[in-house]
């Protein structure tokens, strides 16, 4: 199960971006994993249930939003896809060349920036 590195790695660069702006927890995080970056979502969501607790992930909302594959059909142009490797839905030309599909990124992060002395800055999105 590659999902827990994926997460454990997401994990290392939200705790650095949380270091960097002095934030003492993250109150929301937002993911882009595309359909086609072979990450199972379920497992993703597992792995950061597992790992958030005593980080400044723990109690973070996680949203994880999944763009569609697409490819570049030589005949069809732009074409969705589902699976890597399939022929062109329309014509049936293969192979087709991923255009998108295949992301995994840290979108942004809603940080929890309250001061030491109790009083609050204004939430930032990074």
């Amino acid at each position: 199960m590659h999902e827990i590195s994926l997460a454990t790695n997401v994990l290392a660069i939200v705790e650095e971006s949380a270091r960097r702006e002095s934030c003492h927890a993250v109150r929301a995080l937002r993911l882009e994993v595309g359909k086609l970056a072979g990450v199972a979502i379920p497992a993703l969501r597992f792995a950061f249930e597992a790992i958030a607790p005593g980080t400044c992930l723990a109690g973070a909302r996680i949203r994880i939003d999944e763009p569609e594959g697409a490819g570049r059909c030589p005949r069809c142009g732009i074409v969705p896809i589902e699976v890597a490797g399939e022929p062109c839905p329309r014509c049936g030309s293969h192979p087709i060349p991923i255009e998108r599909g295949t992301e995994f990124r840290v979108v942004e992060m809603l940080i929890d920036d309250t001061l030491a002395d109790d009083t609050v800055a204004p939430h930032q999105e990074i």
